[in-house]
């Protein structure tokens, strides 16, 4: 797929490869999807054939994303109490969709932020090192 097959691949920077994961594109080529649905991954690219077998990102995307939510919705939350004391009901009304949008719409380019930069810096897991005595 890739006539390149003699040339080396240029380096891409941390920024090229950022900008690649918030496009939700290939890591490598910048090209081809990476998802096949919301948050399922393809099984490859579809331009360069990279194989995305290695991904693993895990539940680091839910957190960032609940942590940077929590505080928004936390703050926007206590402000509106403190100053306004609506009922109970206006709260739920309020929060609940700030609540949606602030954790679902980030969380696939999150998602696939951390998988650009888990294959930019060759990320792979820990091994134990026998050290000689």
């Amino acid at each position: 797929m890739n006539d390149t097959a003699g040339k080396p691949e240029p380096e891409t920077t941390v920024l090229q490869s950022a900008l690649r994961g918030l496009a939700c594109r290939c890591p490598r080529c910048g090209q081809g999807k990476l998802y096949a649905g919301f948050l399922t991954l393809a099984p490859a690219c579809d331009r360069c054939g990279l194989d995305y077998a290695f991904i693993d990102t895990g539940d680091g995307p839910a957190i960032f994303i609940i942590m940077l939510a929590g505080g928004i919705v936390v703050a926007a939350a206590l402000i509106v109490e403190v100053k306004y004391q609506p009922p109970y009901w206006l709260h739920a009304v309020l929060w609940l969709p700030l609540i949606l949008a602030t954790t679902l719409l980030p969380l696939r380019a999150m998602k696939s932020l951390l998988i650009a930069l888990q294959f930019h810096h060759k990320a792979a897991p820990g091994r134990l090192v026998d050290r000689a005595k």
